[in-house]
């Protein structure tokens, strides 16, 4: 495994846990039952920061749509360098940063961290055309 697939596989891992705590939340507020039903306008809302969270996992989703090919394009052009690596990495933690301060309600530094990541994005799209 490369190391940019390390850090892409540690990206989906990531990505498919976030959902975890904003349903525990959704169990704890509405009861097993509740959580379990079909949505309704008349639903308990949730805690601010599952709320939140729940905005953060769509966006990781949506980016890893980005992220994922990217990655996936460079291991099969068979290019890494350094810098692709650590923009692999970079976008992981920025990724992991990101979820941290979105649910706990940082606009900024939320926004920060989103621009970290599309950044290491735009590093690897140049790296496809063999520019960085």
């Amino acid at each position: 495994m490369t190391r940019e697939l390390f850090w892409l596989t540690l990206t989906v891992i990531l990505t498919g846990l976030l959902w975890v705590p904003y349903v525990l939340n959704r169990c704890q507020v509405r009861g097993l039952g509740g959580a379990m039903a079909n949505p309704s306008r008349n639903d308990k809302p949730q805690t601010e920061w599952a709320n939140r969270l729940m905005f953060a996992h769509d966006n990781a989703v949506e980016n890893l749509v980005i992220f994922a090919p990217l990655v996936l394009i460079l291991n099969a052009i068979d290019y890494s360098t350094k810098w692709t690596v650590l923009a692999c990495a970079v976008y992981f933690w920025a990724r992991l940063a990101h979820v941290l301060v979105y649910a706990m309600g940082v606009p900024v530094l939320r926004t920060l961290t989103f621009t970290i990541g599309f950044l290491a994005q735009a590093v690897l799209a140049l790296a496809i055309f063999k520019i960085f």
